[in-house]
C-alpha cells in the first residue's frame, strides 16, 4: 500500500483512492461547465505531487489560475485608486482587483483555512452576485478544526479531500474542450423532473443537511452532469452522482440501513390470520355495536403514520450516500461541532486588536500617535483626489509637492492572536483524588506537549479541605508541572466555590496581562465545605452555584469534567450554571480528558 502520510487504520483501499481521484477530476470538469452557478470547490491536500497534479488539472481546464494569499488586502482584491497613475494624471485614476481579473477563470485561494473573516466575506459576495468565476478554496489544515469558513463552504458545491491519495494515485488527462463547450449550450435548456428534486431534497433531509443551498448546488451539479452526456433532461443517474459528489461530503449524520427483508404488505397476513382462524373463535359481527361514519374508536397514534416514506429515487440516492460518506467523517464533524460557550478563536486563542503589533487588517482615519502608525501608501491614496482642488485654492506650488490635510491621514489596523492559557481546576478530595490528580497530571503533559509549537500555556489549581491551592502558575515547562502535581495529597472536604473562586481570579489575571483563558473543572460536583471552611451542603451548593453564575458573567470559556462514577446531577447543574460545556467520564484517563479539551474546540 503507498505510503499516504496517515496511520494505516486509515489509510483506504486502492481502489477507493482511484474513485476519490476520478470523482475529483469529474468535479473539476463540472466546474468547467458551469463554474458560476457551482461556485467553485474546497480542495483539502497538503503541499506535494498530490496537490500540483490537482492544480495542473485545474489549470488544464480552466487556464491560469489567480493565486489570492489568504491576508490580501480590499485594494488587492476588489480594485480601487491607482495611486501612482492618479498623482501624475492629477486625477482619479481606478484599477481593476483580483476578482476583476479573475472573471471567467479561477480565484484560487491560498492557505483558504487562515483566510481573514472580511477576506472570506468579500468572495462570498462575489459568488452571491454572481460573478463569472470558479472559487478553488486551498484548504492546507493539518488539524480537523482548521477548516475554510463555513459560509464560504456552503457556497462551494464540491468538497474533495485529497489527503489520503499518494502520487501513486493520480494522473492528469487532456479535457474535451469541445464536449464541454457543447455541454454550456445544453445547460438552458435542461429538463428536470420534479420527483427528483424532491428526492434530493429527502436525501439531504435524512443526512441532515440543513442548508437548502447545498440541494440547489446538488440540482446544478446533476443539470452540468447530464448535459456533459450530451442529455437534455436530468437523469436518476445523474442525480446520484450529485449525491455522491455534494450531499455525502455535507453530511452530519449516517443515513439509516437499507431493508433487506422484504416486508408483508398491510393486511396481508392480517387476512391469513382469519381464513386460519376457527368460525367458533371469530367476532360475532351481530354482537358489535353499531358505528357510524366518524365515530370510530379510539387507538394509539401510530408516531410513523404521518411519516412520508422516501420513494425509491429517495432510496437509492441514500445508497450512493452511504458508499461515498468518507470514512471517519461523522466523528470529524462531531469534533468540530461539540464546542461550549466561548469567545475565543480556535487554536490560536481570541484574537485583539493591536495598534504596532500584529497582522495588518485594514486601515481608518485616524492622526497617527502612541500606539499607532501611519499608513503613507493609504494616507497619500486619501489624498490624490483632492490635490488638483487644493492647488487651484492654495496657488502656485512646486512641482511634485503633495498638499495633506488632517483628513488624510490613515493609519494601519492590526490585530494579533494571544496566547492561549488553560487553568485545570482539580477537585482533590475524596479517596479518588489521586486517581483524578494522576489524570490531570497526564493531561498537563499532554498538552504541554503541545505548547512549545502553539506557545500555550497550563495552569493547576486544586482545591481540598477547607481552601484552594495554586499549584502550578500559568507556564510552558513541563519539568515544572510534573514537580507541582507529584507531591499534592489528597482527601478531606470539598470546597468547591473556593476552587472556581481561585479559577475566576486567575482567569482574570490571565485576560488582564493579553492571553485567553479557558477553565477546565474536574469534579463531581458534590460540594460540602463553604468559602468560610465550615461543612454545610446546601450552603456550600449555594456558593458554588454563585460562583459558576459570576464565571459565567465573565464569558470565560470553561469545560467541566464530571469524575463522579456515574454521571452526577450536581456536576450537570454546576456548568449549566457555569455556561460551560458538560462532558461525563466516569472513567477519565489523560488522554480522554485531552480529547475532550481538544473537541470543545479549545485547544
Amino acid at each position: 500500500m503507498p505510503d499516504t502520510g496517515l496511520p494505516p487504520d486509515q489509510q483506504e483501499a486502492p481502489e477507493a483512492r482511484a474513485a476519490r481521484w476520478a470523482d475529483c477530476c469529474l468535479a473539476i470538469e463540472l466546474l468547467a461547465v458551469d463554474r458560476a452557478g457551482l461556485g467553485g470547490m474546497s480542495l483539502r491536500a497538503q503541499a506535494g505531487p498530490v496537490r500540483d497534479v490537482a492544480l495542473a488539472v485545474l489549470a488544464a481546464h480552466f487556464g491560469t489560475l489567480r493565486r489570492m494569499p489568504a491576508g490580501i488586502g480590499d485594494e488587492a482584491l476588489l480594485g480601487g485608486l491607482d495611486l501612482p497613475a492618479t498623482l501624475q494624471a492629477g486625477r482619479p485614476i481606478q484599477s481593476g482587483g483580483l476578482l476583476r481579473a479573475a472573471q471567467g477563470g479561477v480565484l484560487l485561494a491560498i492557505m483558504a483555512e487562515r483566510m481573514a473573516q472580511g477576506v472570506a466575506a468579500r468572495v462570498t459576495m462575489a459568488i452571491d452576485d454572481g460573478a463569472d468565476l470558479a472559487v478553488v478554496a486551498l484548504d492546507e489544515g493539518i488539524e480537523p478544526e482548521e477548516r475554510c469558513g463555513a459560509a464560504l463552504l456552503d457556497r462551494l458545491a464540491f468538497h474533495v479531500d485529497l489527503t489520503a491519495l499518494s502520487h501513486r494515485d493520480v494522473a492528469q488527462g487532456a479535457p474535451d474542450a469541445a464536449a464541454i463547450a457543447e455541454a454550456r449550450g445544453r445547460l438552458a435548456r435542461m429538463q428536470t423532473d420534479p420527483e427528483l428534486l424532491e428526492a434530493l431534497c429527502n436525501t439531504a433531509m435524512v443526512l441532515g443537511i440543513g442548508s437548502p443551498r447545498a440541494v440547489l448546488l446538488a440540482l446544478r451539479v446533476a443539470r452540468a452532469a447530464a448535459a456533459l452526456d450530451g442529455r437534455e433532461a436530468v437523469t436518476l443517474e445523474d442525480a446520484t452522482l450529485a449525491t455522491r459528489l455534494v450531499l455525502a461530503a455535507r453530511a452530519t449524520r449516517l443515513p439509516p440501513p437499507a431493508e433487506t427483508e422484504e416486508q408483508p404488505q398491510p393486511g396481508e397476513n392480517d387476512q391469513q390470520d382469519q381464513e386460519s382462524e376457527p368460525d367458533s373463535q371469530k367476532p360475532d359481527q351481530d354482537t358489535q355495536p353499531d358505528q357510524q361514519d366518524g365515530d370510530q374508536p379510539d387507538q394509539d397514534p401510530d408516531p410513523k403514520e404521518n411519516d412520508k416514506p422516501l420513494s425509491d429515487a429517495s432510496e437509492l440516492l441514500l445508497e450512493a450516500a452511504r458508499a461515498a460518506i468518507p470514512a471517519g467523517l461523522l466523528a470529524r464533524l462531531a469534533a468540530q461541532d461539540f464546542r461550549g460557550n466561548t469567545t475565543s478563536q480556535g487554536r490560536e486563542g481570541a484574537r485583539q486588536a493591536g495598534g504596532q503589533r500584529g497582522r495588518p487588517i485594514g486601515v481608518r482615519a485616524a492622526s497617527p500617535g502612541p500606539g499607532l502608525r501611519l499608513n503613507l501608501i493609504e494616507t497619500l491614496r486619501a489624498a490624490a483626489p483632492w490635490q488638483p482642488v487644493r492647488a487651484r485654492m492654495a496657488g502656485p506650488q512646486p512641482p511634485g509637492r503633495v498638499m495633506l490635510r488632517r483628513e488624510d491621514f490613515r493609519v494601519t489596523r492590526s490585530e494579533q492572536a494571544s496566547r492561549t492559557t488553560t487553568i485545570f481546576l482539580v477537585d482533590a478530595s475524596g479517596s479518588s483524588a489521586l486517581n483524578r490528580l494522576a489524570e490531570a497530571k497526564g493531561a498537563v503533559e499532554l498538552l504541554l506537549a503541545d505548547c512549545y509549537r502553539r506557545r500555550d500555556q497550563v495552569a493547576v489549581i486544586a482545591f481540598r479541605g477547607k481552601a484552594a491551592q495554586v499549584l502550578l502558575p500559568p507556564t510552558r515547562s513541563l519539568v515544572r508541572a510534573k514537580r507541582s502535581l507529584a507531591g499534592l495529597p489528597g482527601g478531606g472536604g470539598t470546597p468547591l466555590a473556593a476552587g472556581i473562586d481561585a479559577g475566576f481570579l486567575m482567569a482574570e489575571a490571565v485576560r488582564r496581562a493579553g492571553a485567553t483563558p479557558t477553565l477546565v473543572l474536574l469534579t463531581d460536583g458534590r460540594a460540602n465545605v463553604t468559602r468560610a471552611g465550615t461543612g454545610g451542603r446546601q450552603i456550600a451548593a449555594a456558593e458554588a452555584e454563585a460562583a459558576s453564575r459570576r464565571l459565567r458573567a465573565s464569558r470565560f470559556a470553561a469545560l467541566v469534567l464530571d469524575t463522579a462514577p456515574r454521571p452526577a446531577p450536581e456536576a450537570a447543574r454546576l456548568a449549566e450554571a457555569m455556561g460551560a460545556l458538560y462532558v461525563p467520564l466516569p472513567y477519565a484517563n489523560a488522554a480522554s480528558v485531552s480529547g475532550a479539551i481538544r473537541a470543545a474546540g479549545r485547544l
